[in-house]
């Protein structure tokens, strides 16, 4: 994990002087640098899956302590995806790597995940937070572990969806169902920061 972050940070260096225009560019350059490191032992991917598991316990526990309607969406849902997400801003080199993994209720199969994001503007800060999608349906659920998903440069959006004993107050409707929520060092975050945010299927 370290290694990627690295790796990350340093796509993003070399990559400062160019225009934010080019956000996509950069998106894949630091999905590249990911990809790129050196495949781990057997022993290490099942110790860092085993913090993922972790990470997502603790994620969704976060998220049923500050918003309990929470719980009833997710256990009702089709299946969920969750991620803890680690972001560095220097000067105008900024960007967010994190892991994650998708669970289908119904079989109970695990999709390991990765996300990265590019951020523009200046600016200097450590950022972390706690990403959970929730599916109402399984078509949703597999399109998003299948093709992926990708924020434009210019998605960030209120979260403002309701739903019927308010199980989804908090979350944002990013799409016919499917709902976000975004938790921060703050607490349930009103606006998700996702601007130029693409999240990936893990190589085996």
């Amino acid at each position: 994990m370290k290694q990627s972050l690295s790796l990350t940070a340093a796509a993003l260096c070399l990559a400062a002087a160019t225009p934010f225009t080019h956000a996509a560019g950069l998106l894949e350059r630091a999905e590249q640098a990911i990809e790129s490191t050196v495949s781990p032992s057997a022993a290490d991917v099942a110790k860092e899956r085993e913090q993922v598991r972790k990470e997502v316990r603790d994620s969704l526990a976060r998220l049923y302590q500050i918003a309990p309607g929470a719980r009833k969406a997710v256990e009702q849902s089709a299946g969920y995806a969750v991620f803890s997400t680690f972001g560095v801003k220097v000067l105008v080199a900024g960007g967010t790597s994190g892991k994650g993994l998708a669970l289908d209720q119904r079989t109970r199969h695990e999709t390991f995940m990765r996300m990265v994001q590019v951020q523009g503007g200046l600016g200097f800060g450590i950022n972390q937070n706690r990403l959970i999608f929730v599916f109402a349906t399984p078509e949703a659920l597999n399109n998003f572990i299948n093709q992926g998903w990708e924020f434009g440069a210019q998605a960030n959006v209120s979260a403002m969806a309701k739903g019927e004993g308010g199980m989804f107050t908090g979350a944002a409707a990013i799409s016919p169902g499917v709902y976000l929520y975004q938790i921060t060092e703050n607490g349930l975050s009103a606006t998700l920061t996702v601007a130029g945010t693409k999240f990936f299927k893990e190589t085996p």
